[in-house]
């Protein structure tokens, strides 16, 4: 007797295999952490300053994941966000930064961090695109020359915003909701448009799917994969000027080991590694976890090495279950 067809027999497994299954999963897991939330710390967690709380953490990792989601559909991946959003919190505190802002405006050591992060973007977008090299070491390289030189400027010291106009922008309330989640909103909107309804958006998966048929079809590849490392390398310098904001101080330390847990929530999030596949709203759900995660534990006086090793299993799970749900039928 013939063996059934896979593909008549999984459409269970064909459901999660699509976008809606995938996010229905993620707002399950979601939900069960803010029941856990809710069983094991019921006068706190479920506060509303506590679920602002959770926002404002994930607003961070959130803009660069979003921007890395991007990257990774096509293929790519940069590890050097967390050390190039370090040298543009430094870059934007430098003394000679900080004068120029008090003759003008503040407004200048902002834009100053958001040009630190492009114009490091650019440089692994080249070397990446045009000098052929592996995306892994040439954003490794990075990682380390980016924290070195934010070492350096700052000479191993913190450097304190001395704008208050800034502090009190950064810390502003609109319509109850913190200045950071908005600006994570709007950057995630921005890039889900981008994605979904641009030209932009769908050459970025054509690449990431076959880059060769890609190139066939018309698409400058290599110009393509330069500005996503571009646009990862803005939203790095956002998040340097987030960091600035929130703890109003500059250092090299700024952004040690962000790369991970960018990587972790796009991961989860139901992004391929190896491209071709990805959501915005994944992405924010998986950050929205691992944020939420990390509210549990602390809500409960729970170790970070214990939190460590429970992100370690979900980013594993994930992983599994990509490679299950991902995999075509009737191939292995």
């Amino acid at each position: 007797m013939p063996p059934a067809s896979p593909s008549a027999t999984s459409p269970l497994r064909a459901f999660f295999a699509g976008s809606a299954g995938r996010n229905i999963g993620l707002v399950i897991a979601l939900l069960v952490m803010f029941i856990v939330g809710a069983i094991t710390a019921p006068g706190t967690f479920l506060t509303l300053d506590n679920v602002f709380v959770i926002l404002r953490q994930a607003s961070i990792v959130g803009v660069i994941a979003v921007a890395m989601t991007l990257v990774i559909i096509a293929g790519g991946i940069d590890l050097s966000v967390g050390s190039v959003t370090g040298l543009a919190s430094v870059v934007g505190t430098l003394a000679v930064v900080q004068d120029l802002a008090d003759s003008m405006h503040w407004i200048v050591f902002v834009l100053l961090a958001l040009a630190v992060g492009a114009v490091a973007g650019l440089i692994n977008g080249v070397v990446i695109a045009y000098g052929n090299v592996v995306a892994f070491m040439a954003t490794l390289a990075m990682l380390v020359g980016a924290r070195g030189l934010a070492e350096i400027l700052a000479e191993r010291r913190t450097l304190v915003v001395q704008d208050r106009g800034f502090i009190t922008f950064m810390n502003a309330n609109i319509l109850g909701v913190n200045m950071l989640i908005w600006i994570f909103l709007i950057v995630a909107v921005l890039c889900w448009v981008l994605l979904n309804r641009t030209t932009f958006g769908r050459r970025t998966v054509a690449i990431g799917g076959n880059r060769e048929a890609a190139r066939l079809a018309g698409i400058d590849v290599r110009r393509h994969v330069m500005w996503l490392y571009v646009l990862v390398g803005l939203a790095s310098g956002i998040a340097g000027v987030m960091f600035l904001g929130r703890t109003t101080a500059g250092s090299s330390t700024n952004g040690q080991l962000l790369e991970l847990d960018v990587i972790a929530a796009v991961v989860v999030g139901g992004t391929l590694l190896v491209g071709g596949r990805g959501t915005i709203t994944g992405t924010v759900f998986g950050v929205l976890i691992f944020a939420t995660l990390t509210n549990v534990f602390v809500q409960n006086n729970l170790s970070s090495s214990v939190q460590a090793v429970a992100k370690g299993v979900i980013i594993v799970v994930a992983v599994l279950l990509q490679q299950r749900f991902s995999r075509q039928p009737g191939r292995r």
